[in-house]
């Protein structure tokens, strides 16, 4: 990657030699008392994060299957504590695992370097919230043994989960509600079971605008692809944050802190927390 504009903020990681030609230096600025929360999502020109039709629900659509993508949504796997979805991303992409080398196999060793340089004893901790608890325990993130798992759920959710068999690195937590999760009570679930430091949201749009509009992002991290998708009246394609509605009354403006080019798709990183 081409590196643009670095404000060079934050520690550099120590990212191996592969790594580190691909990417170049990435640095993180962790709070302090708190875990420090990202996102990464990838977007088309208009705005498009999910074609939302059958077949075409992830990001692949959207990125044009880009090897750098994939590359930096690994790397930040990597460096992360914990990886939030929402059941909507897992509906979207059942058979999928939140790890570093499920997204890029190819870095795969480096990755692995790099958790072990951080002190992390494995892969992050995967985070599922869904509300009515209408998930299936059977599936990789929970079954295959390969990650730690909590569900966040309301106290419905937990009541029908109740029926299926919990997986042993499955834990399920409920809310103090029976249908609504804010970002807070998902945080209070996840430093419960982590001390993490860094967490990273993955969606899906209406997860991210929650945190938005609770003023819980730190940094989004965001691919800029060159592709336009294009909508009409009532085709529910997904924008970067859904179910929350902010300008003109309370917009979320965000800071440039790095951008970074590989091919045709940019690579923005924006500040977004109102300190």
């Amino acid at each position: 990657m081409q590196t643009l504009f670095e404000t060079k903020r934050g520690k550099v990681l120590p990212l191996p030699p592969e790594l580190a030609r691909l990417y170049g230096p990435l640095r993180i600025a962790l709070a302090r008392s708190r875990p420090y929360v990202i996102s990464n999502f990838v977007t088309t020109l208009d705005g498009v994060v999910s074609l939302n039709v059958k077949g075409h629900l992830g990001g692949a659509d959207i990125s044009g299957c880009s090897a750098q993508d994939r590359m930096v949504m690994g790397l930040l796997r990597a460096v992360a504590d914990v990886v939030i979805v929402g059941a909507g991303t897992l509906r979207a992409d059942p058979d999928h695992v939140w790890t570093a080398e499920r997204i890029f196999p190819d870095g795969a060793v480096d990755y692995r370097r790099l958790q072990r340089a951080l002190g992390k004893p494995g892969p992050p901790l995967n985070v599922i919230v869904s509300g009515r608890g209408q998930i299936d325990l059977s599936l990789p993130v929970f079954a295959s043994g390969t990650v730690p798992t909590l569900v966040v759920t309301t106290t419905a959710g937990q009541e029908r989960l109740r029926n299926q068999k919990s997986p042993e690195l499955v834990r399920i937590r409920a809310v103090r509600s029976r249908s609504v999760i804010t970002p807070r009570s998902i945080l209070d679930q996840v430093r419960r079971l982590s001390a993490a430091k860094l967490i990273l949201i993955e969606g899906g749009p209406r997860l991210l605008g929650d945190f938005y509009a609770a003023r819980l992002l730190d940094e989004q991290f965001l691919t800029l692809a060159p592709q336009v998708a294009g909508r009409q009246p009532d085709d529910r394609r997904l924008s970067l944050a859904m179910g929350r509605t902010f300008a003109p009354q309370s917009p979320r403006w965000g800071t440039l802190i790095d951008l970074r080019r590989g091919g045709s798709h940019l690579f923005l990183r924006y500040t977004t927390r109102k300190r």
